[in-house]
């Protein structure tokens, strides 16, 4: 599924059935609709860390489901694409951010806004209205 993270086909349920909507017979007769389960805990192929990491986010089953195309083996690859794409979101480890102080140079920028908008204020007042 991504650099980290392979998943064997055996820990994949798939279920078809038929899609909903329009499409005349085509859509009542064959079973195109898509889902694609992936049961996180009894997974053979996470490691302790990623097992960790994708229940606290996303629980204990995945579950993805593709009825945009007419082809079921459309669907199918749409279906291991997206479960693809949501794994790898939740495996994703974000970089703490480190708080930085302002630079010189933004402290400039920032006190000589706020001097052209006070000049700007003081040249709109009524002459002779000092308070």
């Amino acid at each position: 599924m991504s650099r980290s993270c392979t998943i064997a086909p055996d820990d994949l349920e798939w279920r078809f059935s038929g899609s909903g909507g329009p499409g005349g017979q085509h859509a009542n007769t064959a079973n195109t609709r898509v889902e694609l389960r992936f049961d996180v805990e009894s997974s053979r192929s996470l490691g302790p860390r990623q097992r960790a990491r994708l229940l606290e986010r996303l629980g204990p089953v995945v579950r993805v489901v593709a009825s945009d195309e007419r082809s079921q083996a459309r669907n199918r690859q749409l279906a291991l694409e997206r479960l693809g794409e949501r794994l790898e979101a939740a495996l994703r480890v974000e970089r703490p951010r480190l708080p930085t102080a302002p630079t010189l140079a933004s402290r400039q920028r920032r006190l000589d806004a706020k001097r052209r908008q006070s000049a700007r204020k003081r040249d709109r007042r009524q002459p002779g209205s000092e308070s």
